[in-house]
């Protein structure tokens, strides 16, 4: 056979052949194509996790955050960039992260430009991807705003000055900057099994609102300001805090704050509740490369093309873990990360930082290699350091960084 015919016949084959499977595609729905879940089943059926995490809007009662009148366009590289990583002491690409573990997206930018873009699971780029708690940093983003016009007058302030209805509570009794670093003190335990406080809480949020859920918890079992201890409640305060002081939702608030002035191509959701705010502590729903805006946005100190978006002192008080008080570093808040205005800060000398949800949600940011990674994920449980998950996810974006900088 002649070599061009070889080559031909090579490049035929190639073609013929099957696609990679992503992990457990058969337990999470796709011999079903994918199917929807219901409000009952959506968050632990993980077999109706894939189309659930990424059409959550057509389940659940939502506010809109319209796209920009005139978007900012992310450049492509014209290919995937040679990427790796070790991890067990093996050398690996992207592509065998993907097919490691269960990401429905994957996405890396550096200086506005896409350097590489994966879905996984019959996804597409259109889809709206849900955070989970990476909506919590979107929130802290609001107060930093909201602080610089006047309507927070200060961090130390306690809520209960902006919202009475949660005067002598433990959660109203606390300041803004201890509820922005998840250090109330309250006891709260949440362990996503269904049977822990945050169920209890939204279910009472839910049926009698925020105000009435939130005045359910009475036990300070440590001083404020103290440890660090995670609770989705405390971000849900922050969340009625800013609909008292902007007297509108946080999606209108941050449509023409945040997510038309950082170029939005499309629309984003944000789940509300019955009172009529928005979750707050997770449910905002975007497309992949507008976490990666996001995430660019950030890296860029809360500026777009010389306009200053997001409060620069805030974000750096708010991601700088050198900023915050020995509790709250790196090994301290917890064994790994420490914790922000909302934010996990990484440790090291160098400023990094991540926006993380359950079941592996993630946009992490490098502001001085201008350089972010976006995955968005169905992983098996919703705390990832139960599985392998976190650990390889850790080594990808220490393995990217590593391409461009050091550690």
């Amino acid at each position: 056979m002649q070599p061009g015919r070889i080559l031909l016949s090579c490049f035929l084959l190639v073609l013929a052949l099957p696609a990679l499977a992503a992990p457990d595609e058969d337990l999470l729905g796709k011999a079903k194509g994918y199917p929807l879940g219901t409000r009952a089943s959506w968050f632990f059926d993980e077999g109706v996790r894939v189309e659930s995490f990424s059409h959550l809007d057509e389940i659940l009662p939502h506010n809109r955050l319209s796209k920009a009148v005139s978007p900012l366009p992310l450049a492509a590289a014209g290919g995937d960039a040679k990427l790796g990583y070790r991890f067990e002491n093996q050398s690996w690409t992207l592509d065998d992260f993907l097919s490691h573990q269960r990401v429905t997206g994957l996405l890396v930018i550096k200086d506005r430009t896409i350097l590489f873009e994966r879905y996984q699971y019959d996804r597409k780029p259109a889809d709206r991807f849900v955070s989970h708690s990476m909506a919590k940093s979107i929130v802290s983003l609001a107060v930093g705003m909201a602080l610089a016009e006047g309507r927070i007058g200060s961090l130390d302030d306690l809520v209960s000055k902006y919202v009475p209805k949660l005067a002598g509570s433990p959660y109203g009794e606390t300041t803004i900057r201890h509820v922005l670093r998840m250090s109330s003190g309250v006891q709260f335990k949440e362990a996503y099994d269904g049977n822990d406080d945050l169920t209890r809480f939204t279910i009472a949020r839910n049926r009698e609102g925020s105000i009435s859920a939130l005045r359910q918890f009475q036990t300070r079992e440590a001083v404020q300001g103290a440890r660090f201890h995670y609770a989705s409640s405390e971000t849900v305060i922050l969340a009625v805090l800013l609909r008292a002081v902007t007297g509108t939702t946080l999606s209108e608030y941050l449509t023409a704050r945040l997510w038309q002035p950082m170029g939005a191509e499309a629309d984003a959701t944000w789940v509300r509740t019955t009172d009529g705010t928005e979750t707050g502590s997770g449910s905002f729903n975007a497309t992949l490369r507008h976490y990666g805006r996001l995430g660019m946005l950030l890296a860029n100190d809360g500026a777009v093309g010389g306009k200053q978006i997001v409060p620069k002192d805030y974000l750096l008080d708010a991601t700088d873990w050198h900023r915050q008080p020995q509790a709250f570093a790196p090994g301290k808040a917890t064994p790994y990360f420490g914790y922000g205005y909302q934010f996990w800060l990484y440790p090291g000398e160098k400023r990094r930082f991540a926006l993380l949800g359950v079941y592996g949600q993630s946009i992490f940011v490098d502001p001085g290699l201008k350089l972010v990674m976006v995955i968005t994920a169905v992983a098996k449980n919703a705390s990832v350091g139960k599985e392998s998950f976190a650990r390889e996810r850790d080594a990808v974006w220490r393995g990217i960084v590593g391409k461009y900088g050091s550690w």
